[in-house]
């Protein structure tokens, strides 16, 4: 099956799976159904603590925090002293970014046990916040088994010493600090920036260089790396040594291509313009620490958590942009788009991360039905830079979901002329969502050439492999090269269920329908839900003999919401079955007769993922 890719601009932080928290908050997702959206209600009817205790339940789930915040307060009413609705509350409070009131019930809860781990923290970030460095050093000592805790506290331990002035003692005892192996990234990172606070630039240009030569550790905390590579600029720059400033941004960028911030902080360095750390004192180094590390931990599954991390460092460095932006990408996870626009607005005007900040919040509005506004807002962003490639890649994918393949053709005709006459490997996507939009428009001998350029630029991508491969099975042309090419995708990324299907479908234009069944059983088990795929397997049954299961995958496929063009067709092959082969195909194009009709190009595409 051919997918849309719409290309999103943060990055992937989580690339090694850290330890998880000791002591995790209690989740009620564990035990409690997903409700729908939460309905407003008057929480002045509730008149029982079941009764505010349940509906602030739904409210968690949901992650209305707004909402669950005020219900368990509601519930606390009735029972004053319920540690489950107090660590609730303290949690959701957290999460919500009211800091303030969520360390008032954290010290309520500093005798608990349960949640010893984020009270401590909790209460050492607003310690560090109000300069009491000496109570913070206290309450962060931690001798417990967690490598995260360890990390977390060891870190927060050196900051809290630099603010009480003893940084050679604050980079020491991060030194000292025993651990695996990824945490080197960190305590290079840290230690740098403890010494350049310091005013000790020898000792942070040699912390944040052993931090950028890490590549492994680049690998599992990015975001670590990244800052790593803008304080060294930053530091080259401020000392007058623009070449090595751009030297090491330019290291960070054959790490992430196209990346916006970075891009922006070369233009600044280039322009002579004056440079500000991230971090100059022991707060924002606090917050720093509850960012990097927070970052690393930043994948799916992990929101409550991360949310903790990062709602802790705004409350010690409110404007901090890449804070703010990573929220954004979190509330986008948590289907809160509207929350994430506020956050993407509030990144400050002069930081690196606004044009980052800008392309997201074009994005969300798309994703709340904003699309004019969106298109308006994206191609605005492209006017004022037209050689910001991830500009057109963020227009072109709202284009894209609003089928409006004429001007995403245009924009990445564009995008191509931007990029010039010789394109390098990074640019193989621009190649092949302008394939896609020509293919939609039906020119499929402009989209052609464009997913053989991708490939040439990138030959082992495995969604060109499979778009190609899979739209010349579909027209019956070229059958063995596309699924060689397929079959090499699915190699590539095996389970990725939209890429089995294309084999699967591949099997199945080529007549070879048990084949077809086996691969394309697989690709149900691994997106079940699918009305595309369920279509491709009801095809497959018939063919088999297997008429019974056949109906049953078409009566599904009509209940998951296929495109309007092909329930027409689904109804007939439920009344009808599929028109019987001919003996002795001769040919494609009689195998095309033959073989059940597609609909066009256009109109089956799948779904994106």
């Amino acid at each position: 099956m051919r997918q849309i890719h719409i290309l999103r601009l943060l990055s992937g932080a989580a690339l090694m799976a850290l330890a998880s928290f000791a002591s995790a908050p209690h989740s009620f997702a564990e035990e409690t159904p997903a409700a729908t959206e939460t309905k407003p209600f008057d929480v002045n009817s509730i008149n029982s603590f079941s009764g505010a205790f349940l509906a602030a339940r739904t409210a968690d789930v949901d992650r209305d925090l707004d909402v669950a915040t005020k219900l368990y307060r509601t519930a606390l009413e009735f029972q004053p002293d319920n540690v489950e609705v107090k660590q609730r509350l303290m949690i959701t409070l957290l999460m919500n970014g009211q800091f303030q009131e969520g360390v008032k019930v954290a010290e309520q809860l500093k005798s608990d046990g349960s949640v010893e781990r984020i009270t401590t923290v909790t209460r050492a970030v607003e310690a560090i916040r109000k300069r009491e460095y000496r109570k913070a050093e206290k309450l962060l000592v931690y001798n417990g088994p967690n490598d995260l805790d360890r990390l977390l506290n060891g870190l927060l331990i050196g900051w809290a010493k630099a603010g009480s002035g003893n940084p050679k003692d604050a980079i020491a005892s991060i030194q000292a600090m025993e651990g695996p192996e990824w945490f080197a990234i960190f305590k290079n990172y840290h230690e740098g920036a403890i010494a350049l606070a310091a005013g000790d630039k020898a000792t942070a240009r040699s912390k944040f260089n052993d931090a950028v030569l890490d590549r492994n550790g680049g690998g599992a905390a990015p975001d670590t790396f990244l800052r790593a590579v803008t304080a060294l600029a930053r530091l080259e720059a401020r000392d007058g040594n623009k070449q090595k400033a751009l030297d090491a941004i330019a290291v960070g960028e054959n790490f992430l291509n196209n990346y916006a911030p970075l891009s922006a902080l070369r233009t600044s360095i280039e322009k002579g313009q004056p440079q500000e750390q991230q971090v100059r004192d022991a707060a924002q180094g606090a917050a720093a620490v509850l960012f990097t590390i927070g970052a690393a931990l930043n994948r799916e599954g992990a929101e409550d958590i991360v949310s903790l991390y990062l709602q802790s460092a705004r409350a010690l460095d409110p404007d901090s942009a890449d804070i703010l932006v990573m929220l954004g990408g979190v509330a986008e996870t948590l289907k809160k788009p509207e929350q994430a626009i506020e956050l993407y607005k509030s990144v400050p005007e002069g930081s690196p991360m606004r044009r980052l900040s800008e392309m997201q919040l074009g994005l969300a509005l798309a994703s709340i039905g904003k699309v004019e506004e969106s298109k308006k807002h994206l191609k605005g962003l492209l006017e004022l830079d037209p050689k910001d490639i991830r500009s057109y890649v963020a227009y072109g994918s709202v284009l894209s979901d609003a089928k409006d393949y004429k001007e995403m053709a245009h924009v990445y005709d564009q995008a191509v002329e931007s990029i010039g006459p010789l394109p390098q490997k990074k640019d193989w996507s621009i190649f092949f969502q302008r394939g896609i939009a020509y293919e939609r428009l039906k020119e499929w001998a402009k989209a052609e050439p464009n997913f053989t350029k991708a490939l040439e630029l990138n030959p082992d991508q495995p969604q060109v492999l499979n778009y190609l491969g899979y739209s010349w099975v579909d027209m019956n042309i070229n059958l063995d090269k596309g699924l060689e090419m397929i079959r090499k995708a699915v190699e590539l990324k095996p389970d990725d269920g939209y890429i089995v299907d294309s084999l699967g479908w591949a099997y199945f234009r080529m007549n070879r329908f048990d084949d077809a069944v086996s691969e394309l059983e697989r690709a149900a088990e691994l997106l079940a839900g699918d009305p595309t795929i369920n279509d491709h397997l009801g095809d497959a049954y018939w063919r088999v003999g297997r008429k019974l299961e056949a109906v049953f995958q078409w009566n599904q496929t009509l209940e998951l919401k296929p495109e309007e063009a092909e329930i027409p067709k689904i109804k007939a092959k439920i009344e009808n079955g599929l028109p019987a082969l001919k003996e002795n195909v001769p040919s494609a194009a009689d195998a095309e007769e033959t073989l059940p009709k597609k609909a066009d190009p256009v109109d089956t595409a799948g779904k994106k993922s």
